[in-house]
């Protein structure tokens, strides 16, 4: 056995700055757009194997076993969602069906504003509550560059708009994990939540038009603006905290669109916004690809239809794929864990970050019949063949996109060992303890370490799980509510969604937009910092100030 470390060098300040090596590294290499990301990656890899066996005293043999797993895991199931989202996409590309959506989508409006409401938030929101894990971002970046957005703004503004909806995705699995370390009701925290998020839900869709149209370009679209974040932030509250969270995002997308499509029925803003570039931004020299001109001809019923039906498919076999009873069918049908040797439940996550040793499990779990990116293969060729696509046609679309993908895949892979190594060697809860230290701040800061924790992790449910038990024991050790900061852990953490390297990499290559992971980072580093502060100090308000501390549940 080995116990993790959590002040390896004997000095707090010098410990943190040692753990926070590897992520900074990472960082500062996709940022500065001389290193491709995943040369970063690999990289980032052998960096972090280096700080967790020379000063975190991380045994070396284990340290190469739990980035290997993270390697695998990386591919099954991020990688695997992506490459089959991207096959999709080429499927409908190739038939012709991606033209007749852009039409049906321009047929509701020619406003790009309007349009990044539409498919980057509603529609978007509806599948971070479906599936989650990547599939969100890969859709509306794929849609988005189809309907001629610049590659800029496809990519970033689809990651901004991927925030509110994101503690609920995946039917509710944040929740779910969260309850699962921290022994809090799922429903309680989810409640909790959904008295934090709304807030942002109104917010966000302000947010994306603003750093896409400017203040003007926002302020001329607010109705319809208003109508999609209120749509989306009254039922998210109603779902949460009087239903269950495991139907959140599903409800509250569905509703949104809805409403913003109805509303779109009777108003139109005066001026139609046409430009697919962000404003203020000059992508000219950036490979920014030009958008062929939308067919303004009304689309009749069937070739309508025929637009909707890929998507209709996704979003049923997605519902199916998201719900737990299919899933528990599914893996006792076909499920292969394997127990990493000489790793599993050899190391011990040790007091404060636990409340007694506790041995990490390092399982690759090979569910393949219920990971979502089976489900979307599976949408894919039902979608295929309903379109008429024979076999062999298929089987040249899915060679060509694994072509297409490969790079960003050796990405994720890369991505995913860091942030496995991290959490298995402790360092991660290292910069979590840092964090936690901040005493009457700690409100604020502990907000913060949850979007810590997704920026490192890219996952909502990762970093539940990684900081969540801390977030509790922290919280009743300084007299606050263990609910408040659990919570806190899972609202913080959407707005790190943004900048996690592994949801950059989906962005890139959704987009098509290979090499320039660096310029999406740069354009989405500050709002995801600035909308982090926010929900921050939201929080802090909910743990010391009336009337927000009757939001508060106990």
């Amino acid at each position: 056995m080995w116990n993790q470390i959590y002040n390896p060098l004997n000095n707090a300040a010098l410990s943190t700055i040692a753990a926070a090596i590897p992520v900074v590294s990472l960082l500062i290499m996709i940022a500065s757009g001389r290193v491709k990301a995943h040369i970063a990656a690999v990289i980032a890899v052998i960096i972090t194997n280096l700080i967790t066996i020379f000063i975190f005293t991380m045994p070396a043999g284990m340290s190469i076993r739990a980035s290997v797993l993270g390697i695998v895991t990386g591919f099954f199931p991020i990688g695997w969602i992506v490459l089959n989202v991207i096959f999709l996409y080429q499927v409908t590309v190739s038939t012709g069906r991606f033209e007749l959506l852009k039409r049906a989508i321009g047929g509701v409006t020619e406003d790009r504003r309007l349009q990044l409401l539409l498919v980057a938030f509603s529609f978007g929101a509806f599948f971070e509550g479906a599936s989650g894990f990547g599939t969100p971002v890969a859709i509306t970046g794929a849609v988005l560059i189809g309907l001629g957005f610049s590659p800029l703004a496809a990519s970033g503004l689809s990651l901004i708009a991927n925030t509110a909806p994101v503690a609920y995705g995946a039917l509710g699995t944040p929740i779910q994990g969260l309850a699962s370390v921290t022994g809090l009701d799922p429903y309680i925290l989810g409640a909790m939540v959904g008295r934090q998020l709304p807030f942002f839900s109104l917010i966000v869709p302000f947010w994306v038009v603003w750093a896409f149209a400017g203040w003007r370009g926002m302020r001329d679209v607010w109705p319809a603006i208003l109508v999609t974040g209120v749509s989306f932030a009254v039922p998210q509250f109603v779902i949460s905290n009087f239903i269950n969270p495991w139907i959140v995002d599903i409800g509250a997308s569905l509703i949104s669109m809805g409403a913003l499509i109805l509303f779109l029925k009777v108003w139109q803003p005066k001026q139609l916004w046409l430009s697919p570039e962000l404003r203020g931004h000059d992508e000219s020299a950036a490979q920014m690809e030009k958008a062929t001109p939308l067919d303004k001809t009304p689309l009749t019923q069937s070739e309508l239809w025929s637009a909707l039906l890929p998507w209709i498919i996704v979003c049923i076999v997605m519902l199916i794929w998201g719900n737990g009873a299919f899933k528990t069918w599914a893996n006792s049908i076909f499920t292969w864990n394997y127990a990493v040797p000489d790793l599993h439940q050899m190391i011990n996550k040790m007091p404060p970050v636990a409340a007694k040793p506790t041995a990490e499990g390092a399982v690759f779990s090979f569910t393949y019949l219920s990971f979502t990116g089976t489900g979307m293969l599976i949408a894919a060729i039902i979608s295929g063949v309903l379109m008429g696509v024979g076999p062999g046609r298929l089987l040249v679309e899915y060679g060509r996109t694994i072509r297409l993908c490969a790079i960003s895949l050796i990405t994720i892979s890369a991505m995913l060992a860091i942030g496995t190594l991290t959490r298995l060697s402790g360092v991660d809860a290292t910069l979590g303890l840092a964090f936690a230290a901040t005493g009457v701040l700690y409100p604020f800061f502990g907000t913060l370490l949850g979007w810590l924790g997704v920026a490192l992790t890219g996952s909502d449910t990762a970093s539940n799980i990684l900081f969540g038990n801390l977030q509790r024991i922290t919280s009743e050790q300084i007299g606050l509510s263990p609910v408040l900061m659990a919570a806190a852990n899972s609202s913080g953490g959407v707005m790190g969604k943004m900048i996690d390297a592994q949801s950059i990499v989906v962005a890139s290559t959704a987009t098509r937009w290979y090499g320039h992971e660096g310029t999406i980072l740069r354009f989405v580093f500050w709002h995801s910092i600035v909308l982090a502060c926010l929900v921050g100090v939201l929080v802090t308000l909910q743990a010391y100030v009336w009337p927000f501390t009757a939001l508060v549940l106990k």
